[in-house]
């Protein structure tokens, strides 16, 4: 069974993220969405509402889960899974090199796991949780947050009043 990994924060969840999810599941037999901490980061949603919000933005599938976990790199966590690839996103230049690295120093970790590239289409490259946070608050923010983020996730956003 050919399992994946596809961590990230998801603070929020946008629809870049749900179109690596999409192809991650057209791909890979069990894909895991992996919702991950950063103790040097701050975020908008708790752990519980980043899974609440994948939850409520994916279709159920008997091949995806969605977890969560801290404290423990990727590649051990893709260990601990029984995963022997990581999804990733590459959305410019900037994910290349930071990625290149990562995937790098991942398999001196880990040789076993593989690291698997998608780049998304153009309509969705440049999407980021950090650009729709940025986005969220000014009048009319509604109209052009509502273009890239899944309903459930726009909804949360409106219940905060857009304010993050």
């Amino acid at each position: 069974m050919r399992t994946a990994v596809y961590a990230g924060s998801f603070d929020p969840p946008t629809n870049g993220h749900l179109w690596m999810i999409e192809r991650g599941l057209e791909m890979f037999d069990r894909l895991i969405v992996a919702i991950g901490s950063n103790p040097s980061k701050s975020y908008s949603f708790s752990v519980e509402e980043r899974l609440e919000l994948l939850d409520r933005s994916i279709a159920s599938h008997d091949r995806l889960e969605i977890a969560h976990f801290d404290n423990r790199y990727l590649v051990d966590y893709a260990k601990r899974m029984d995963a022997k690839y990581v999804l990733r996103g590459i959305r410019s230049s900037s994910d290349y090199e930071y990625e290149r690295v990562m995937r790098h120093i991942n398999a001196d970790m880990a040789p076993e796991i593989t690291t698997v590239f998608l780049m998304p289409p153009r309509d969705i490259a440049e999407l980021s949780s950090s650009m729709i946070k940025s986005l969220t608050g000014p009048t009319g923010w509604e109209e052009t947050v509502r273009r890239y983020v899944p309903e459930p996730v726009f909804q949360a956003l409106a219940a905060r009043g857009g304010s993050l």
